[in-house]
């Protein structure tokens, strides 16, 4: 079998326990040259505990041929600092047991201790795995103690030898959920520290800043000081002496202090040299405003992966480039690092956007909605930092209450999916995807505690909601209204997005009836009439919300000829206080965004120009926290699985389709058989996995024939599936009564059907080189004789496209 050519997506970018950034990566024949030096730079003790012994030197053209392998049989992965390789990990596969390797690491002296070992393991790991190998075995003095550390806790399976001057240990490689776990706070703490310089920097530099007002360069030093930043801010330009009233700087290297952060707004062809600078420099975060990248076809595109290539393997983390900027309001930061006219006040909202020129919109319909923000960033094309980046910082944030994103791709979107589910019970994520707004998508977002929205709109009204009220506690709603029409549209909209409005309990009824006008209507709508006063209102409001069959509460308010709308505000404000544990919005019929008068210190009861918006947002609200209070189920052991067969049958194959023998070995591996049957006692379905941009592995089922061709009845969900995941994948067709036995007959066995969707599941997540996977017919047999899978194919990726953001 011939080698297989140098495997780009091994290329990724990662963090060391310090919050150091490095760019990991396989070796190269061109990294002869570094090898020599990285060698030549270790320290004597170092080179003991990698040689097990004494120190013999070693000859430079057998150091080189260390930068030669095969990416299969023996692999080397290396960790940047600058050009430099700061570490490096190499297994070689056992020729007598290829499921066996020997690994050894090798930590350059200055960036020992730093977390570079633990990394350096996980990327390994996972290499190892994708090419058939089980064990990995490493060979440690006893007295190496921060190597003994990594392995003991990487959270893998260890064996060891019996104690001696040399310890052998014998690793176990398979994911284990501990070693998962473990490998995911260590990330997650790494994230947050090295985005610490970008969100909360004590100096900034603006490179490429500006004496002309309105120019980019000149409002990003503006709105640093205006927004009040407490640390140094250095307008960096050659021609200018001072930039907005603060003395400039010809360059970055000439600056007094290295600062933490560093905003680029140059042209784009001088934006590689001012990163190089920045690196120099000691900078620890850039933000690369500059256009002129991805937007202009495929050279820009290679042009800013290798910016982000660079600047991680300098140590610093990018945003950008084609962005607008970074806010952060929280009392530590107080950061303005944006262009923007519009600077948002202070809030419990924070925002991703990967689109520059829509940020501007956003702060601007923020700052007139009076929306608060703790912290926007504008991530641009994401070649470093990126949503998955921001949802670990926010997730921590005392300060954030509710998490927007407006997101259209995810470089690493398996991650996305676990990092949402693992904040959405705590933290709403309310997120506007360009998509089509098929159920498919909904369905995915919701299935990850993400509330999907159709438009910016949408997205800004259900944030006024959660920033400001608690999501109900159920779906049934109270209207109060001194206008019936507007009352009608409201129960309308409420249904249509699944809320209901049901009638008032007779207690409530009694104690509307004496305190109201005359002419009042204590159904629900609960109609005032036009004559209705603040006091009608406050006492309405209070009796519905006493209601424990009510969960929310809708208030129209449509001024007539002589009103007091403020005197009517005050009473909503109120009846919301006394109920803190349910949500109370506003409609001020004739008044747009959040109405003044609805605002007493800390308490907001959002208002909206239409009610349709109310109940459009409070049904999110509704189905969020439904969604946050439904057991999530487990996602099981499965007997029968052997995931190290499955990797060494698709070992060093090619991408795209294997042949049907294999694939039909690979689902026997995880326990299912591909057979040929007869048809069962009802539909053949069929089972499919294809890799979604944002969500990652979908998983897709369905009835064959027209029940997915025309009715489009097909379910879908997000890998890893739990249990409760399964079973209502299964049950939530629209044809499941032919399933179940409701339309007849005896149904089909979907214990075994719900098991297969789990195998599935954990054989994507095992093997992320299946691209897709098609089960097609699944023949459903009765109850105790299982399911027949008779034809399966399968796809491998080509990872050589990929990019591998985080």
């Amino acid at each position: 079998m011939p080698a297989p050519p140098y495997p780009e997506d091994l290329e990724r970018p990662g963090l060391v326990r310090t919050g150091r950034s490095t760019f990991v990566r396989p070796i190269r024949p061109q990294d002869a040259d570094r090898l020599v030096a990285f060698v030549g730079g270790l320290s004597r003790a170092t080179l003991a505990y990698r040689s097990l012994g004494p120190v013999v030197r070693a000859r430079d053209d057998v150091i080189r041929r260390g930068a030669h392998v095969d990416y299969l049989n023996e692999l080397a992965l290396v960790a940047l600092a600058g050009d430099e390789i700061a570490g490096l990990v190499r297994y070689v596969r056992d020729p007598e047991d290829p499921e066996h390797a020997e690994v050894t690491f090798t930590i350059r002296d200055d960036h020992q201790s730093e977390g570079f070992g633990r990394l350096l393991l996980e990327h390994i790991a996972a290499a190892a795995r994708a090419r058939g190998i089980r064990v990995l075995e490493a060979d440690v003095l006893a007295d190496n103690t921060r190597m003994i550390n990594v392995f003991l806790s990487s959270g893998h399976r260890i064996e060891t030898g019996p104690p001696g001057q040399i310890i052998h240990f014998e690793i176990a490689i398979d994911p284990q959920a501990q070693a998962v776990a473990r490998a995911e706070r260590r990330e997650h703490t790494a994230v947050r520290r090295s985005l610490r310089p970008l969100l909360e920097p004590r100096s900034v530099a603006v490179i490429g800043a500006n004496r002309d007002p309105l120019t980019i360069g000149h409002e990003i030093v503006a709105n640093l000081l205006r927004g009040g930043f407490g640390g140094s801010v250095f307008p960096v330009n050659p021609r200018a002496e001072r930039i907005a009233g603060v003395p400039a700087h010809p360059s970055v290297l000439d600056l007094p202090e290295p600062p933490d952060l560093a905003l680029v707004a140059v042209r784009a062809e001088a934006v590689p040299e001012v990163v190089r600078e920045c690196a120099d420099a000691g900078v620890k975060a850039v933000v690369v405003v500059s256009t002129g990248f991805g937007e202009t076809g495929v050279g820009g595109r290679a042009a800013e992966l290798e910016l982000a290539r660079f600047a991680r393997a300098s140590g610093m983390r990018l945003v950008g480039p084609n962005c607008m900027g970074v806010v952060n309001t929280t009392p530590p930061a107080r950061l303005a690092a944006t262009f923007s006219p519009a600077l948002p006040a202070p809030g419990r909202v924070a925002m991703s956007s990967q689109s520059g020129p829509l940020g501007l919109a956003v702060l601007d319909f923020a700052k007139r909605l009076r929306l608060g923000f703790s912290g926007f960033v504008s991530v641009g094309h994401a070649v470093d930092v990126s949503t998955n980046d921001l949802l670990q910082w926010w997730e921590e944030d005392p300060d954030t209450a509710v998490i927007l994103l407006h997101v259209e791709t995810f470089g690493n979107p398996r991650r996305f999916a676990r990092v949402a589910r693992r904040i959405a019970p705590r933290k709403p994520i309310v997120a506007v995807h360009p998509g089509h707004a098929d159920a498919a998508v909904s369905s995915l977002f919701a299935q990850s505690g993400v509330i999907r929205t159709r438009s910016l709109q949408e997205l800004f009204d259900v944030a006024l909601l959660l920033a400001h009220q608690p999501p109900p506690p159920g779906d049934r709603v109270a209207v109060v209204t001194n206008a019936g029409g507007p009352a009608a549209l409201t129960v309308g909209a409420c249904e249509a997005s699944g809320l209901r409005v049901p009638p008032l309990g007779e207690r409530t009824r009694q104690a509307l009836r004496p305190a109201l006008a005359p002419r009042a209507d204590v159904a629900n709508p609960v109609d005032l009439t036009p004559t209705a006063t603040a006091a009608h209102y406050r006492r309405a409001l209070d009796a519905v919300l006493a209601d424990d069959g009510i969960d929310a509460a809708v208030v129209l308010f449509m001024p007539p000829l002589a009103d007091k709308p403020d005197e009517v505000a005050s009473a909503i404000l109120d009846a919301a206080a006394a109920r803190p544990d349910k949500p109370v919005l506003a409609s001020f019929l004739g008044g747009a965004g959040v109405a003044d008068v609805l605002r007493r210190g800390d308490l907001v009861v959002p208002t909206y120009t239409f009610p349709e918006a109310a109940a459009s947002s409070l049904g999110h609200a509704a189905a969020y926290q439904a969604w946050r209070g439904t057991p999530a189920g487990v996602v099981p052991d499965l007997a029968g699985v052997d995931p190290e067969r499955a990797r060494s049958l698709l070992a060093g194959r090619a991408p795209g389709p294997v042949p049907a023998a294999v694939a039909a070995a690979v689902l026997d591996a995880y326990g299912i058989a591909v057979r040929d049957t007869g048809p069962g006692p009802g539909p053949d379905a069929f089972l499919s996995v294809r890799a979604d941009p944002v969500f990652g592995p979908v998983v897709a089922f369905g009835l064959t024939g027209d029940y997915a061709d025309l009715m489009a009845d097909v379910a879908h969900r997000v890998t890893p599936l739990s249990d409760r995941d399964a079973r209502e994948m299964v049950r939530s067709l629209r044809a499941a009564p032919l399933l179940d036995g409701r339309a007849g007959g005896r149904g089909v066995d979907l214990a075994a059907l719900e098991e297969t969707v789990l195998r599935i599941s954990a054989m994507v997540e095992d093997l992320p080189e299946i691209e897709a996977l098609e089960l097609r017919p699944v023949r459903l047999l009765p109850p105790g004789d299982g399911v027949a899978v008779t034809r399966a194919a399968i796809r491998l990726a080509d990872h050589t496209k990929g990019g591998g953001r985080a």
